[in-house]
């Protein structure tokens, strides 16, 4: 618990031990801890260094511990203010890169990373670089990287980024397939299935974009795609597989189970109608006596449904579905 202010397992375990003593000597408290004397006295050196434990002035080799509100305290105020200043640095940096790429060149739009081990190590930078959703086509032949399962990916979800992935039905008969989609459906993570999808495709936040350059059997590479109309291009392309797939569901039993996309019922399509007609979300409420969290909850479930992430693609899904007429309401 108190590795983030710089402390080790063993330097934590001493001090606790020497707090819950109040004080004792190297032998007393190499015993209680079940070490070595000489790994402890260079515990208790680290301790003294950082100000938790001190040198009895009374008795000679006799360590006493800090009072843990002081020396913690200090030791706290201190991290914070690195952590601070670690943050400023990279606001800085930020900006200062934003500055730099605001005309970025031609060149700068694409990286070409070759070799299965640089591959791997860009998809993690991809996935742990994400905030907010990561978006995935994955065939059942992955090359450099595996399919939709893999450490990176539970802590990007664990940090709240939203995960979409489609796979192709290939997948679901691999040895590992069925293991993986259930972890990922446990994560609620939204997953697909289509008979086949064009490309192997990553896009994290819709600013960056990872596609395979290499053909099967040559040495893996792929281009990581920057802010650009080929990445523009890229989101479209998974947007348009997302929309045409099939939903994955785990069921009551663990089983992995396929579903249809449920349609919007009629209340659904009366928000949607006054929504496009330009009225605000209370305005909606008050017209179909709702309550203004059910129009928001459903108008979220629509946006779910559609596979978007804003209310002006929810509008043009919906007319693309055929849902709302643009002539006005159905």
């Amino acid at each position: 618990m108190l590795g983030a202010i710089g402390l080790d397992e063993r330097q934590e375990s001493t001090y606790r031990a020497l707090v819950a003593i109040g004080a004792a000597e190297v032998a007393d408290l190499a015993h209680r801890l079940a070490l070595p004397e000489p790994d402890t006295e260079q515990a208790l050196r680290r301790l003294e260094r950082q100000g938790l434990a001190a040198q009895s002035s009374s008795r000679t080799g006799r360590w006493v511990a800090a009072p843990p509100a002081v020396a913690l305290g200090a030791l706290l105020t201190q991290h914070r203010h690195e952590l601070e200043q670690a943050e400023l640095a990279a606001v800085l940096l930020a900006e200062e890169y934003r500055a730099e790429a605001a005309e970025p060149a031609v060149h700068d739009l694409v990286e070409v990373v070759t070799g299965a081990s640089a591959v791997a190590h860009r998809f993690l930078q991809l996935q742990l670089g994400a905030t907010e959703e990561v978006c995935a086509l994955v065939t059942g032949k992955p090359v450099a990287v595996t399919g939709i399962d893999n450490e990176a990916e539970e802590r990007a979800a664990a940090r709240g980024v939203a995960y979409r992935v489609v796979i192709e039905r290939e997948v679901l008969s691999l040895p590992a397939g069925i293991t993986e989609l259930s972890a990922a459906l446990g994560r609620d993570e939204q997953v697909r299935v289509v008979e086949r999808v064009p490309t192997k495709l990553v896009v994290a936040d819709r600013t960056l974009a990872m596609v395979p350059l290499t053909g099967r059997g040559a040495e893996p590479a792929v281009l990581v795609v920057h802010a650009s109309g080929l990445l523009e291009s890229l989101v479209g392309l998974f947007e348009s597989v997302w929309r045409e797939a099939l939903p994955l569901r785990l069921g009551t039993d663990g089983a992995v189970a396929e579903g249809r996309v449920p349609a919007p019922d009629s209340t659904d399509l009366e928000i949607l109608s006054l929504l496009l007609a330009g009225m605000t979300d209370a305005s909606v409420a008050k017209q179909l006596d709702l309550g203004l969290r059910t129009v928001q909850r459903r108008v979220k479930g629509l946006m779910e449904l559609s596979g978007v992430t804003t209310r002006l693609q929810l509008g043009w899904h919906a007319y693309e579905k055929g849902w709302v007429t643009r002539g006005g309401r159905e």
